[in-house]
């Protein structure tokens, strides 16, 4: 599956297309961050996925290292496994709002459903934001993008 994607996969974005590129992918891990689907039955059942492609898509996912396999037996079944996901897999939830964002305003529907994020311990309601450094927000129609080295970027 993983591929490199056109002239300048050093591009973090073409980085992260390697992985989160196809529809499946990311409709699995929505599944799991947003339903806390986490065993093979839960996946097919919300997806309609044929189970051939959902279990190459959930060992892809264990390679990538969103998700861990980690084995469960209910009473008087067979150990199976399920699915949970790693920091780095929950770390999606990022990618996962902005894809809902966009998606609920600029193609809505009727009967469209979204996610609503907020913090765990609390409840309390969150959303998506591009901020100054002085804690300012600011509209992404405002915004430019230029190409800079990962290594000249501060994560905050």
């Amino acid at each position: 599956m993983p591929k490199s994607l056109g002239k300048d996969s050093t591009c973090s974005i073409a980085r992260s297309l390697e992985v989160l590129g196809d529809r499946w992918t990311l409709l699995i891990l929505r599944e799991a961050l947003i339903s806390g689907a986490t065993r093979f039955h839960e996946f097919r059942d919300a997806l309609g996925v044929a189970p051939n492609l959902l279990a190459q898509r959930l060992t892809f996912l264990i390679d990538e290292g969103l998700l861990a396999r980690r084995t469960y037996q209910e009473t008087g079944a067979r150990p199976r496994d399920e699915y949970v996901l790693t920091e780095t897999g929950r770390s999606l939830n990022l990618v996962i709002a902005a894809l809902s964002d966009w998606g609920r305003t600029r193609r809505p529907r009727p009967e469209g459903t979204s996610p609503a994020f907020a913090i765990e311990d609390s409840g309390t309601p969150v959303r998506l934001a591009f901020v100054t450094e002085d804690g300012n927000q600011v509209a992404a129609e405002q915004l430019v993008a230029r190409r800079t080295a990962d290594h000249e970027l501060v994560d905050h």
